[in-house]
């Protein structure tokens, strides 16, 4: 005959329970440091190398947190941000009033890095860096400027062999932040550029080929002899490239460097608006590099999930800290100390059902 061991009611509520919490894990219900998260983001190219290297990076301390960003361009990643298909975006321009006003939540601006459009070219038998003027800039890519042996190219550039031959502008053919970037700095500089094209992502180009993201255009220029094109600087770099000098506010040719790039932002920390979103362009200062530029992550002010919102404050946090110390290596310049005192406080005010994330367990 088999005994039947008596079950306490006590013994009872602790079985119930240890299966209730089985459940709950096997459903996906560990929520703790352990359990993987996963967040994806998209948007600009211009800051690509840099958030590659901080995903890599953070991924190493954080083994549970998957991160995947996909370079699609600034006007992709706004786009992207606005209908909720990721958890971030990302843009070097700052997204315009009408755009933040059409997505369906607060968004917000977190500086991460500055960098520099540049001037990049492929010229045979040219070796020393080419100097240009702001309005022969314009008048290159307005096609006004047709050869590379022009008199105007060539008073900035005496010595330098300059063929007669027809230059080729190399543009993006997708909504981009940075030429949004190079847009902004045109449209400053000349006021038949501002009339005649403007500012924005998606401009409309007088002449030359595009080329999607910053690795398409510098794909094109470096393929084709005799081409012209913006890239950001990290892309010049990584491809030998040679790039030029532009004249400043101040009337001095500078190269682009990080010091170039960090004396532009120096010069506008106090005007900078408290939403951050800040043109640096065509900024004054001797040593100023006149095609500089802020790079963004957007993120919604209040986060849908609280796992993942404190995910990404977290991550954020590191990159304005931590991950600011690649940006030198990639050719990006590290925050200013005073922006990075303000991205904090963005950071700071991201919630969950109304409740802050920072500092969440």
């Amino acid at each position: 005959m088999l005994s039947l061991r008596r079950i306490t009611p006590a013994k009872f509520a602790l079985g119930f329970v240890g299966l209730a919490v089985l459940a709950f894990a096997a459903c996906g219900g560990n929520s703790g440091p352990g359990s993987e998260v996963r967040l994806q983001g998209a948007g600009a190219t211009f800051p690509n190398p840099l958030y590659q290297k901080w995903l890599s990076e953070y991924g190493k301390l954080n083994p549970n947190v998957k991160i995947d960003y996909q370079s699609i361009g600034s006007g992709g990643g706004i786009k992207q941000i606005q209908a909720r298909t990721v958890d971030f975006g990302a843009s070097d321009a700052p997204m315009k009033d009408e755009d933040l006003r059409a997505a369906p939540g607060e968004l917000l601006h977190i500086p991460t890095v500055l960098g520099a459009v540049v001037i990049t070219y492929n010229l045979a038998g040219v070796s020393q860096p080419l100097r240009f003027t702001p309005d022969v800039i314009a008048d290159i890519f307005l096609g006004k400027i047709k050869k590379w042996n022009d008199p105007r190219l060539k008073t900035d550039n005496a010595g330098a062999n300059l063929p007669d031959s027809d230059i080729t502008v190399v543009h993006r053919s997708d909504g981009s932040g940075t030429s949004a970037v190079f847009t902004d700095y045109l449209s400053k500089v000349s006021a038949e550029w501002k009339e005649k094209v403007g500012s924005g992502t998606s401009p409309n180009w007088p002449v030359g080929i595009g080329g999607k993201g910053n690795e398409g255009v510098t794909g094109q220029v470096k393929q084709t002899p005799n081409t012209i094109g913006y890239v950001e600087l990290a892309y010049a770099g990584q491809n030998k490239l040679p790039v030029g000098m532009i004249k400043n506010k101040s009337l001095n040719f500078v190269e682009p460097s990080i010091e170039a790039v960090t004396a532009a932002a120096a010069a506008s920390v106090a005007t900078t608006p408290d939403d951050l979103r800040v043109s640096i362009t065509d900024a004054a200062g001797a040593t100023a590099y006149p095609i500089s530029s802020y790079t963004y992550i957007l993120v919604y002010k209040a986060q849908p999930d609280q796992l993942k919102g404190k995910t990404l404050v977290d991550f954020l946090w590191w990159g304005i800290h931590e991950g600011e110390k690649f940006a030198k290596d990639l050719q990006y310049a590290p925050l200013p100390d005073e922006i990075i005192k303000r991205a904090e406080a963005k950071i700071d005010s991201i919630t969950a059902a109304g409740k802050p994330l920072r500092g969440a367990q």
